[in-house]
């Protein structure tokens, strides 16, 4: 039989690099797993459930934040459910059908992060550089046209490149990595993939430009309002929230892109490159819901008050 054959004869089941680790750590690793995909849909989900029922958080920067937890809900689903059947029956295979679609939304995840955290930096910019404005820019339909361009962007742009990516036919089934994502299933392919890594890495740079870029001109412009302003209450505010915007962004940011920048290093530990794909999809939904939660005021307030008058009723 010719190559041609092998590559579209190729098994449409596919196996992955596993942690290797011992029955019992493999145990053990399975309850921190569930543990921590508990924690993130309880916390999420109060969030998200928090900001929608109580109208006073009904403000542009709440409705904004909504779409954070949806997100790391999103995310995380896409992860954790395969991640603990791997930890749990030692299982290493997966079905392109599958992996394909996990990668999709893992990368939708990862782009929506840093769409959404830019559009919270600029509402916040609006809020403390042009407060007598605020109302009118940040309408209801400005709004919902920031909240389309995060996501139908997104979309588009990861539908573009999955599309891309299933054109080419595969000879290989075997992924470098403990998850699906777009460059492990590039790996798979035995053919000129020139145009999808111009597209992924146009993808990549294009979105680092335009979000580092917004992110950093408005906390600069933020950081000059807040020191011109005489009010040490209204400056403090105005850091903690965009200090939390800000470290979040940081660290989503370093595992990202050091997780990308690995595909491309050969002399990388494999082990360090599973460490921080996988911590790029877990710590900021841990922490997100936890932080915006406990250190944005009218949150936690509203938090408080429901739990208060659920202890009442019971």
């Amino acid at each position: 039989m010719s190559s041609a054959s092998n590559i579209y004869n190729v098994s449409s089941l596919l196996s992955f690099q596993s942690f290797d680790l011992p029955p019992e750590r493999a145990i053990t690793a399975f309850v921190f797993a569930a543990l921590n995909y508990t924690i993130i849909l309880f916390c999420n989900c109060l969030l998200l459930f928090t900001i929608i029922r109580d109208k006073s958080l009904h403000h542009p920067m709440h409705i904004l934040l909504i779409n954070m937890p949806i997100n790391d809900l999103l995310g995380s689903t896409a992860l954790f459910p395969h991640f603990m059947q791997q930890l749990l029956f030692d299982t290493r295979t997966i079905t392109f059908s599958s992996c394909v679609t996990q990668a999709f939304f893992i990368h939708v995840y990862a782009v929506a992060v840093v769409f959404i955290l830019t559009a919270m930096a600029y509402d916040r910019y609006v809020a403390i550089c042009q407060p007598m404005r605020y109302s009118t820019i940040m309408s209801n339909s400005h709004l919902v046209k920031i909240i389309s361009l995060v996501w139908l962007s997104n979309w588009a742009l990861m539908t573009v490149l999955f599309i891309l990516l299933l054109r080419l036919p595969r000879c290989r089934s075997y992924l470098t990595h403990t998850y699906c994502d777009n460059p492990s299933l590039l790996q798979l392919v035995c053919a000129d993939t020139t145009i999808n890594n111009i597209y992924g890495l146009m993808i990549t740079a294009v979105c680092q430009v335009i979000t580092v870029g917004l992110i950093l001109y408005t906390y600069l412009r933020i950081l000059i309002a807040c020191f011109r302003n005489k009010s040490s209450d209204t400056r403090s505010k105005a850091l903690q929230t965009c200090g939390t915007h800000l470290i979040i962004f940081l660290l989503f940011e370093c595992l990202g892109l050091f997780t990308i920048v690995s595909y491309r290093i050969k002399d990388i530990s494999p082990h360090l490159r599973k460490f921080s794909g996988v911590a790029a999809m877990i710590i900021p939904p841990t922490l997100n819901p936890i932080i915006y939660g406990l250190r944005t005021k009218e949150i936690r307030v509203s938090l408080f008050k429901l739990f208060q008058r659920k202890v009442y009723v019971s």
